[in-house]
């Protein structure tokens, strides 16, 4: 079987720029750190929102950022290494003031997924995984944002753009190059890609119920099953017995 038959679009999933030792991580940032490592019994656990804070300032996983949290969680930097290259939200080089992603998968590809991401990437002038040249962009190929149901998707800094089209899209950009005030379709008014890190390491900036919650196709299934008098089935009922485990009825 051919190897030209399978395609990864993420030909550097693996690796960080160790060659860009830049860093803006200061004295604040690392008591930020502990102050969420100190959020879990064991403070591992926190690895994920301590790569996010790390972006926040950095712009990227950094490897001084690397460092900074295999020193506050006291593991090596390789274990960090090996988690902040597992997940695409950790970006391994530096995103632009706004972060595009474009879902191509399954619905979204139906939908049309590939074409806006062809769209955007054109009038951007770049390609996934890179950056506009004045740094105001940068466009991310996405998988799956669990959002079928407002196929296709778009997201700017971890916002939805629901239903999306090519129009749509030329004047979202337009309006993100401009400096526009830019309302997420489910969420808050859009700030920047860097200050959604910050939310997303557990520094919330009282935007969390901004905006609607939830869009007409996903109540649409609620609202019918009101109207037919549709619910779900009743749980178990269970107790608790003197040795501490239940029994169900």
């Amino acid at each position: 079987m051919s190897g030209h038959e399978f395609q990864s679009f993420f030909p550097e999933s693996g690796s960080i720029d160790h060659t860009d030792t830049s860093t803006a991580i200061t004295e604040t940032t690392l008591t930020e750190l502990r102050q969420i490592a100190a959020r879990y019994p064991h403070k591992r656990s926190a690895l994920l929102p301590m790569l996010h804070l790390v972006q926040s300032v950095d712009g990227r996983v950094s490897p001084a950022g690397i460092q900074a949290c295999a020193e506050v969680l006291e593991i090596t930097a390789a274990q960090v290494s090996g988690v902040a290259t597992f997940y695409t939200m950790y970006r391994r080089r530096p995103a632009g003031k706004h972060h595009v992603g474009v879902c191509t998968t399954a619905l979204c590809a139906v939908m049309g997924g590939d074409y806006l991401l062809e769209t955007v990437s054109q009038k951007l002038g770049i390609e996934p995984g890179e950056v506009t040249p004045d740094g105001t962009i940068s466009l991310e190929r996405l998988e799956c944002n669990a959002a079928c149901d407002f196929a296709p998707v778009m997201m700017v800094n971890w916002e939805f753009m629901d239903n999306m089209t090519p129009d749509k899209a030329d004047q979202l950009l337009d309006d993100l190059a401009s400096g526009r005030v830019v309302k997420s379709t489910r969420g808050a008014t859009l700030t920047s890609w860097r200050e959604a890190e910050r939310v997303l390491a557990g520094f919330p900036d009282g935007r969390a119920d901004e905006g609607p919650g939830a869009g007409e196709a996903s109540l649409l299934g609620l609202r019918v099953a009101a109207e037919r008098g549709w619910k779900a089935p009743e749980a178990p009922h269970t107790e608790a017995i003197s040795d501490g485990k239940e029994a169900t009825q």
